[in-house]
Order: structure tokens, then C-alpha cells, then sequence
């Protein structure tokens, strides 16, 4: 869980990097800052349980076991990326790994994932949908439909909401009718937690409990993990409507790469000087994932009339 949440740490400061030397098309929304909610779900899941995303989705996709060659090579729009180039930053999908996506369109990974369970208790398997999302689309009209429907036939799906404390620009109090979000699952009608998203063990012990509940038949249960994002809604956004207190409050006392470090040493699992070769691994290991995507093929212009419906 340490080695995975240093992984997405370096890779999206790496993302930032590839975004400022122009060799990336579009925005990434990073996910710094709130390593432990992802990290600390997907350790509770196995290969086949179902997982989907957001447009800020990049620590999911690793998380789920995604390979940082891959995502980085869709990052900047190549052939070798995990969507030939064609999803980018927001649209990254591992099918492999039972990752079906992540999301530009806030709240639209609801129905993707009720109907992964759906599809999942039909063919009589026991895997899990964990859907994550975001306070703002928590708002969502569709949730409520999509919860409902998971409760009458005890879908086995985790709504997992990481209350980042903003919506974009927003603080999520202004635009949410109660104090905390997971008060909603009693209104649902199904199990409802809330837990510190920057403990990620804390997250995976919530987590586990649900994906326990859903295997057995228990039905879906709503989580609210409480995190933050250090950095702006985007690459290119400068964070200016929350104070500088603030974000360095959370940066200071709420980093989970830090906090699981702590306690790995308190509990002699591990050194400091371990903990600081899995960073220097970890380095060298996005650097080459960097050098690989940059390197890469585009996709050919006739490529563009492939992958679709009609």
C-alpha cells in the first residue's frame, strides 16, 4: 500500500511536468493529496471485483494495478496507451484488471458501476462494483436512482465518495444540504460510514467490511472518506479561492504517504532508509514510464474511424 501510494504521488507529479513542457494534450486533474482513499479500497479488491472513476482518476487506475507505461502513454495521447491514445487523462480504462474506466462526466461512472453489480449478481459471481466520486457529484440526480435500484435487488456495489472538500471552486458545504454526506445513505435505505481518507488503513478496514457485506448478499453501502486535494481542480488552476493556512494544514498533517510511513515505522515493518528506497524506486520507475510515452508512436490519422459504435 506504501510503494502504490508513492507510485500515484510520483506519477502525477510527473503529470504536472509532462503538462508544463507541452507533451500532453488537454488538462489532468492530479490526484495528490488523496492517495489513501484509492490505495486503500483497491487493496480490499481482488483482479476480477469492478472498479470506475472520475475524471480525476489517475490514482484509481494505479491503484487498481494499472501499469504506469500504459497510463502515461494515453496520457499523452499515444498508440501504446491503455486507449491507443484516444481516452487521455479523463477516459483511462483497464478491462484487465476489472477497471472499467475512468470519467469526464461528473457523476457518470452511477450507472456504470449499479450495472456491473447488477450484471455480476445475474451471472451469480461474487464480485463487487466500487464506484468513486466525487462531493460535487454527489448532487447528482442519478445517484439517487442508481441507489435505489442497488438497495431493492442488494446489489453488491460500494458508492465510495471522496469528499475533497470541493466541488471545482466550490466548498462543498455551499452546495450540499447536509453536514456530512453519508447521512444520505440512511435516505437510500442502505449501511452508511464515514472514515478519514488520509488513514488508508482506516479506509481499507471500511472497505473491506462493505466488500464483505456485498459478497454475502448484503447489499450496497455508501461511504464518505474525508481527504483533500493539494493541488488546484486542474493542472492550470491556482487554488485561489481557499487560503494558503489551509492548504498547508492539510499538506502538513493530513498527507497519507506520511502517515502510513509512521506507522510502518512505529510498528518496525519497516525503516525510514526502506521507505526512502521505495521513493528512489519508485523515481526511476516513472522517469522510464515518461521516456517510454514520450518515445511512442501516435496512433495513425486512420485510427480515428476504429474503436467506435454506430
Amino acid at each position: 500500500m506504501y510503494r502504490k501510494m508513492v507510485e500515484i504521488r510520483k506519477f502525477e507529479t510527473h503529470v504536472w511536468d509532462v503538462y508544463t513542457r507541452g507533451l500532453m494534450p488537454g488538462l489532468a486533474h492530479l490526484y495528490i493529496g488523496e492517495e489513501g482513499v484509492a490505495v486503500g479500497a483497491c487493496a480490499a479488491l481482488r483482479d476480477d471485483d469492478y472498479i470506475t472513476s472520475t475524471h480525476r482518476g489517475h490514482g484509481h487506475c494505479i491503484a487498481k494495478g494499472a501499469r504506469l507505461e500504459g497510463m502515461m502513454a494515453e496520457i499523452m495521447g499515444k498508440e501504446a496507451g491503455y486507449c491507443r491514445g484516444k481516452g487521455g487523462s479523463m477516459h483511462i480504462a483497464d478491462m484487465s484488471v476489472g477497471n472499467l474506466g475512468a470519467n469526464g462526466i461528473v457523476g457518470g461512472s452511477f450507472g456504470i458501476a449499479t450495472g456491473a453489480a447488477l450484471s455480476a449478481k445475474q451471472r451469480k459471481t461474487d464480485q463487487v462494483a466500487v464506484c468513486f466520486f466525487g462531493d460535487g457529484a454527489a448532487n447528482q440526480g442519478i445517484l439517487l436512482e442508481t441507489a435505489n435500484m442497488a438497495v431493492i435487488w442488494d446489489l453488491p456495489v460500494i458508492y465510495l465518495c471522496e469528499n475533497n472538500q470541493y466541488g471545482e471552486h466550490t466548498p462543498f458545504e455551499s452546495v450540499t444540504g447536509v453536514e456530512e454526506i453519508v447521512d444520505r445513505a440512511k435516505g437510500f435505505g442502505m449501511e452508511g460510514e464515514r472514515v478519514d481518507g488520509s488513514d488508508s488503513l482506516a479506509v481499507h478496514e471500511v472497505i473491506s467490511r462493505a466488500v464483505d457485506r456485498a459478497r454475502g448478499g448484503g447489499g450496497p453501502t455508501f461511504v464518505e472518506a474525508i481527504t483533500y486535494r493539494f493541488h488546484g481542480h486542474h493542472v492550470g488552476d491556482g487554488a485561489e479561492y481557499r487560503t494558503k493556512d489551509e492548504q498547508a494544514w492539510w499538506m502538513e498533517n493530513k498527507d497519507p504517504i506520511q502517515l502510513l510511513g509512521i506507522e510502518m515505522i512505529k510498528a518496525k515493518i519497516a525503516t525510514e532508509a526502506q521507505l526512502q528506497e521505495i521513493q528512489s524506486q519508485v523515481e526511476d520507475e516513472v522517469v522510464a514510464a515518461v521516456e517510454y510515452a514520450r518515445e511512442a508512436p501516435y496512433p495513425a490519422p486512420e485510427q480515428a474511424f476504429e474503436d467506435v459504435y454506430s
